[in-house]
């Protein structure tokens, strides 16, 4: 009887074991694969896509791909469809608009808006060494598939207490455009924005010990909280990007100057050792996948951390 008794609770142990491992299993941490990365990186920077110009049948095949992107991991539209479509473009061009639900009563109804553009400038005028499509790989395919990843991560965890609103701008060579429309058609809709991460080439490795610099770095706490939450210093400044006012020339600042609250750009690329801005250079083939991915990584505790809470803990510095 005693024996039975023993091999009774030695296998009640062992299905205790068994069932511990299970769960351990299920919450091993989120890992990003780099051939997903790879996929959408290659894809909008392809020569099929001919510089993702707004207008073009090319621009429309990107668009359709981010639009699949959002419904496969189950981001509802914002709008009636992912589409929104620029008023301040004569040609036909869209943001791609999804949005996912927060998870807590109260902070669901704040929203924190991830983006990056996915236009580029097209084609050149003339052909260089048999090249005349401008790729745009690391301004802003890198971007775009970093957006990209972070859609895959909350289409599988949905993890976010508030409200996310993921936007894929169209018309940022041009001026800014889709995030200027986007921004003022929100503010008209009183949109309750807490705040706003944008990522634009993201493609390359800093190279001076920390992960990305954030534009318009002394204007909030933004930075701070973001290596508080990181659990270590890895966003810093850039001389470069103080120096040209890099702050004012990415898609943060539409919703900074509408919204007044802190916007910024997270840029891993140091602009005065990469040679191919807005060059036919620009290309798949000298992007750093592995540099790309561990980015992506390293952003989703803090994305995380940020959508999570409890008060608005990012605030614009006096």
């Amino acid at each position: 009887m005693k024996k039975l008794i023993y091999v009774s609770l030695l296998s009640l142990g062992c299905v205790g074991m068994i069932s511990a491992q299970k769960k351990k299993a299920v919450q091993a941490p989120y890992k990003v694969e780099e051939a997903s990365v790879i996929t959408t990186l290659k894809f909008l920077a392809s020569d099929d896509l001919k510089g993702r110009e707004p207008g073009t049948p090319e621009m429309e095949m990107a668009a359709r791909y981010l639009e699949d992107v959002l419904q496969k991991n189950g981001i509802k539209p914002y709008f009636s469809t992912y589409r929104d479509t620029l008023s301040n473009m004569t040609v036909p061009a869209y943001n791609i608009v999804g949005v996912l639900e927060g998870t807590d009563p109260k902070l669901k109804k704040e929203f924190v808006v991830i983006g990056a553009h996915y236009d580029h400038i097209g084609l050149a005028k003339e052909t260089v060494n048999g090249d005349n499509i401008y790729n745009g790989a690391d301004d802003n395919a890198t971007g775009t598939t970093t957006v990209a990843e972070l859609v895959n991560y909350y289409g599988k965890v949905k993890s976010n207490k508030r409200s996310i609103l993921f936007c894929f701008f169209s018309g940022e060579e041009k001026g800014l455009l889709g995030s200027k429309h986007l921004a003022a058609k929100l503010k008209e809709q009183n949109f309750p924005v807490y705040t706003m991460l944008n990522f634009e080439m993201t493609g390359v490795p800093l190279g001076d010990g920390l992960l990305a610099y954030l534009t318009g770095y002394g204007r909030s706490n933004m930075a701070d909280k973001l290596n508080e939450y990181a659990g270590k210093k890895i966003i810093g400044s850039n001389a470069f990007e103080m120096q040209y006012q890099l702050f004012r020339a990415s898609d943060n600042y539409p919703f900074w100057q509408e919204f007044n609250i802190p916007a910024h750009t997270l840029c891993t690329t140091e602009m005065t050792a990469f040679k191919y801005y807005h060059q036919l250079g620009d290309e798949f083939d000298v992007m750093d996948t592995k540099h790309m991915t561990d980015f992506i990584q390293q952003m989703i505790p803090v994305v995380e951390k940020t959508v999570n809470a409890p008060s608005k803990e990012i605030v614009l510095k006096k």
